[in-house]
């Protein structure tokens, strides 16, 4: 397996929506195994070797709490109230300079640090693409996704709620994708009763 890049990959941790269908609650506060969704998935990518960079609405909103301790870099994003592309515009402007920046929402519960480092060491596997993206095992489109930084200018046009579809579709013939075990890079929880039947069917009740 290849080494992890000498400098850590600026990783954006999408944290910013508002959790519309979980009706009051916040499936980013909710706890699996232990620990609250947020922060699991923000030490899982911390223990894969990115620099962590959270995006949030704002430096009041709860979420911020729930990486106390932990060495992330928040960042406060009022263009998130235009929707993900809000987001992704404000957001990787934010990040540092680098060779590659990784996207990664925050909800996948059953994402681990090496399906992390996995996408992150990708461009030693395929050092001729420009996006490398986990899929699930089977083969369908999830995440992390690593951008080369040559597209960067791109999520500059981003608007709205669009996401960064687009500008991995316009690079379809430079796009890797890495198949991660199960359904670990798709399976996102977005309602109460989504998290009710995961808990019941995975153990983590």
């Amino acid at each position: 397996m290849p080494s992890m890049p000498a400098t850590p990959v600026p990783l954006l941790l999408l944290a910013a929506g508002r959790s519309s269908r979980m009706r009051g609650r916040d499936k980013l506060a909710e706890v699996v195994e232990g620990e609250p969704l947020l922060r699991r998935i923000a030490r899982h990518c911390i223990e894969a070797g990115a620099e962590v960079h959270v995006a949030l609405p704002d430096a009041d909103h709860p979420r911020r709490r729930l990486l106390e301790g932990l060495s992330v870099t928040p960042l406060f994003l009022p263009a998130s109230a235009e929707g993900m592309g809000g987001t992704l515009r404000a957001g990787v402007a934010a990040l540092p300079p680098a060779a590659q920046i990784a996207v990664l929402p925050a909800d996948l519960p059953e994402l681990l640090p090496d399906d992390i480092r996995y996408v992150l060491q990708a461009p030693a596997i395929a050092p001729q693409a420009l996006i490398w993206r986990g899929t699930s095992q089977d083969g369908r489109p999830g995440h992390p996704v690593l951008f080369d930084a040559s597209l960067r200018p791109q999520f500059q046009e981003l608007r709205g709620d669009e996401g960064a579809a687009a500008i991995v579709r316009a690079q379809h013939d430079r796009l890797y994708l890495l198949p991660l075990p199960e359904e670990r890079a798709i399976r996102d929880l977005d309602t109460p009763e989504a998290w009710a039947q995961w808990r019941q069917t995975s153990g983590n009740g």
